[in-house]
Parts: structure tokens; sequence; C-alpha cells
């Protein structure tokens, strides 16, 4: 009989802790924590103040890794506000030089290009402080010292996860330190219009330009190469944005399909229809070009053999 009750109840037990297991180890609906995190974030701090932007200066990398994991790590995963990383930002911080902000929406990838790591201009993501975290994800767990590898909250299941606190806060201090004339790059083959009304550009960098520090925006509205022509200057949404600034007082121009970003598109795509810039130019400029220069190579020649013919005849 003993051994018969022992069974069940061996059963029950299991189900039970394999229940509880299950609430305590609830997965999120995100993917979780990039794998090698601190080897990525500690190496990515090293490149940015050795070989992207050494004119930040001397950075305590280890230091910055500490500050920036101890904002979300042992702390409910939904529960990370944006001054969490208030030290992670004062260790990070650095000027960014004036004329070179380059804000965007609904083209990340395009943007890294276009600024050139900082090159060109300095979008956030070649910040120091933007850097670091490019492109990654992270997420911690609460009561625990460790990260979560399989699972982080997305912005529909808590609004306060560590990931998006992290970019709101980078995007507060990177719109309140801009300067000079600002840029900003929209995709406007984007469903739902070139500039969204609710984002990190509408919701914190607008808000927080200063606006003695800007003499002027640049509005760039270009589409995807095989995209369609969605929102344009002056229409849609473009025209709420463009509305938004001349009423704070900013001085704005906007351009559709801006060459030097369609130059770097079509390197991509040299054969789309619109990558015929050149299409236009003269004739004479779009023919053959060793045929000309052979011929002006010829009368070059023949010009100077006769001037040579002359003064030797002038000799003697």
């Amino acid at each position: 009989m003993m051994v018969s009750l022992f069974y069940p109840l061996f059963f029950v037990s299991v189900l039970c802790m394999n229940s509880f297991s299950g609430v305590q180890g609830k997965k999120w609906k995100g993917e979780g924590t990039t794998q090698n995190l601190e080897s990525i974030f500690i190496g990515r701090c090293y490149d940015y103040i050795r070989t992207v932007n050494p004119a930040v200066g001397e950075k305590n990398c280890s230091q910055i890794w500490e500050a920036f994991k101890n904002a979300f790590i042992n702390k409910n995963p939904c529960n990370i506000l944006p001054k969490d990383y208030e030290l992670f930002i004062n260790l990070t911080f650095h000027t960014i030089p004036p004329n070179k902000s380059l804000f965007w929406e609904n083209n990340q990838l395009l943007v890294s290009s276009f600024a050139g790591r900082g090159l060109r201009y300095m979008s956030l993501s070649d910040t120091l402080f933007g850097f670091v975290g490019n492109l990654l994800n992270w997420c911690g767990q609460e009561n625990s010292p460790g990260l979560d590898y399989e699972s982080c909250p997305t912005a529909m299941e808590c609004e306060n996860n560590a990931v998006d606190s992290f970019w709101r806060m980078t995007s507060i201090i990177y719109a309140q330190h801009s300067s000079g004339v600002i840029q900003v790059l929209l995709n406007g083959s984007a469903e739902g219009g070139a500039y969204p009304q609710t984002g990190f550009f509408a919701d914190y960098e607008i808000p927080n330009l200063q606006k003695d520090k800007i003499s002027q925006v640049l509005i760039w509205v270009v589409d995807d190469i095989e995209g369609p022509d969605l929102d344009s200057c002056g229409t849609n949404s473009v025209k709420i944005l463009e509305n938004r600034l001349e009423t704070l007082g900013y001085d704005v121009t906007c351009t559709d399909n801006y060459k030097s970003v369609m130059f770097l598109l079509c390197l991509d795509n040299p054969d789309h229809s619109k990558c015929a810039f050149a299409s236009s130019a003269p004739a004479a400029q779009r023919g053959p070009i060793s045929s000309d220069r052979g011929g002006s190579w010829n009368k070059l020649m023949f010009v100077s053999f006769a001037v040579f013919l002359f003064r030797f005849a002038l000799v003697y």
C-alpha cells in the first residue's frame, strides 16, 4: 500500500513543481540578451575611443560597462527608467560637433551608411553612448545578477523595458547637445508616413532641441529605391513635421530625394531608373572617351612637330 500511494503523490509533486517553475521562469515575447554582450560592449567602447573617434579622449570602458549593466541588473525588466542610465551617460558623454547631427526615422541602416561612422555626420549611433548599444538587445532579471539570454520584454509588453529606456535617455541627451544646422533623414516609402507622430524623434528629440543652438533644420525625404513614393515635402506627415518645427520657431527647408543620399542608394542599384543621374548630360560627355583622347593626342603631336620644324628652320 505504501508503494502504490507513493507514485501518485510523486507525480502530483512533479506537476506542481513544473507549474511553479513555469510561473517563475516566465518568458517574454522579445528576443533575449545578445550573446557575449559584455565582450561586444567593451570592445566597441575601445574601438570608438581608439579608432572611430579618438578626439573624445580617454574613457574607462570597464567602468562604463558596469554603469550600463547596473542600470537594469537585479531589477524588474519592466521597471527600468531612462534616469537609471544617468551614470552611464556621464561616463560616455562627449561633445557633438556643430552642423553634424543627423536625426532619422524608419531608415536606420541607410543613416548609418550615410553618416560614415561620424565622418560625414554624427547620428546618435555615431556617438560613444549610442555606438556601444547599437543593434544590441539586453535585459536582466529581478533579484538576479545575471542577464536573461532567453527572452526580454517588448515595448508592447511594457514601455519601461531596458532597451527602450536606454534609447530614450540617449535620444534626449543627443537632442539637447545638437547645434547649428541639423539634418533629418526620413523614409518617403514608409507605411504610415515618413514622420511618425509617436516615436523617438517626435517624443524625445524634438522636445529636447535647444532653440537658441539651432540655426536651421534640413529635412530630407528619400524614397526606397524599390519602394513607392508615399510621402513628400509639403504633404501628409512631412507637412505635419514642417508645421510643428516652424511653429516652434525653426528655419525649415525640405528636399525630396536628396541627391547625396540617392547616390549612396544607387551604389547598390546602379541600373535602376531612379539612378539615371547622367541622362541629361551632353552627348559628348557620354560618348566614347578613348577616340576623343586619341584625336586630341594626334593633333597635339602634329602641332608640336610643326613648331619644332619652324624653330629648326629659324636656327638654320
